[in-house]
């Protein structure tokens, strides 16, 4: 009896790669609509304004196009303020759920290698210089009684 289950082989996981090149291909296509759409907009408000500008066309027809060109104005300022906002709070909800972990994760293995830093420290360190400290002591002792001679420079 097996306890591991395994995935059917016609079910594949989708790689990073392949994930971002389908992310890459969708915010190409939402820029060609983009610009697509700015063009045709450029296009429709040149032809209204050839057209109104003719001397038969009387100013009060002038003014309502004006206040209907303010109107979509301000709907897509009003659209470009949702999508800073969403913008802002995907941003928020990227510092508060992936960064702030990280840091936090940081903060703990820079507290560990502190830890380890102290204890080679005092365990390993001080005692290597304190041995060499007096081995040098016993050199000179016996250098000072004749024993061994002075190391030459």
């Amino acid at each position: 009896m097996e306890t591991s289950q395994q995935l059917p082989e016609n079910t594949t996981e989708p790689t990073p790669q392949s994930a971002d090149s389908e992310q890459l291909r969708r915010q190409r296509q939402i820029v060609i609509i983009i610009i697509v759409a700015v063009v045709l907009f450029i296009g429709i408000t040149t032809a209204a304004i050839v057209l109104l500008l003719q001397p038969t066309t009387d100013t009060e027809r002038i003014a309502n196009v004006f206040i209907i060109f303010m109107a979509l104005e301000s709907l897509f300022l009003g659209l470009t303020m949702v999508v800073l906002i969403i913008q802002l709070a995907r941003l928020i909800n990227l510092l508060q759920n992936e960064i702030a972990p990280i840091l936090e994760s940081t903060n703990e293995t820079v507290n560990t290698l502190r830890g380890t830093s102290e204890f080679l420290s005092d365990n390993l360190v001080e005692p290597v210089i304190k041995v060499n400290e007096q081995m040098a002591g016993v050199r000179q002792l016996f250098v000072a009684l004749g024993l061994i001679r002075r190391p030459q420079k």
